[in-house]
């Protein structure tokens, strides 16, 4: 159960992650990863009131996939916030992310410390939130979580090759 949801943080997909098991001789169906992932309560801890949170979004390679990662740090302590993992970017999903973020913490008053990404700025002004760009400084903390997860998008997807793959990319 730990493994499974290790692997998952890595970013491997559910299925990914049955296949892994299946190495080790453990046989389980998605639906039992799945219920794993989700009794972990992988989202952090809420209720947290912030001076000052660092957003921004990043694309993550899988294979042939793209995907777009949103986080969310205070940078006094380095904590995670809130994180979010979307096929698609859209104001629309920038909107529902900082909404999120609103419901769980006590954000209202905090500055936002953010990239050049135009729907985090529009998602901002919309929620009437004070922001600012910026592009290194305390925003660097979010900039770490986000080279943390590439990385181990890297090592998952490498974890996650047949043999014969991990031969030709070893040498």
């Amino acid at each position: 159960m730990k493994l499974s949801i290790q692997l998952h943080l890595a970013v491997l997909s559910i299925s990914d992650t049955v296949s892994f098991l299946e190495v080790f001789g453990v046989d389980r169906v998605r639906s039992t990863v799945h219920n794993w992932v989700h009794k972990a309560e992988l989202q952090p801890e809420s209720g947290r009131s912030p001076n000052h949170v660092a957003a921004d979004e990043t694309v993550i390679q899988l294979d042939d996939e793209q995907y777009w990662q949103y986080a969310a740090v205070d940078p006094s302590s380095n904590d995670l916030l809130h994180t979010k993992l979307e096929t698609t970017r859209t104001n629309v999903i920038a909107d529902q992310f900082f909404a999120e973020i609103r419901e769980k913490h006590d954000v209202d008053d905090a500055i936002f410390l953010v990239g050049g990404a135009v729907p985090l700025h529009r998602a901002c002004e919309k929620h009437g939130l004070d922001f600012r760009y910026e592009r290194h400084g305390n925003r660097n903390s979010v900039e770490r979580i986000f080279r943390s997860i590439k990385r181990r998008t890297t090592i998952s997807q490498t974890v996650s090759a047949t043999p014969k793959q991990k031969l030709l990319t070893s040498g």
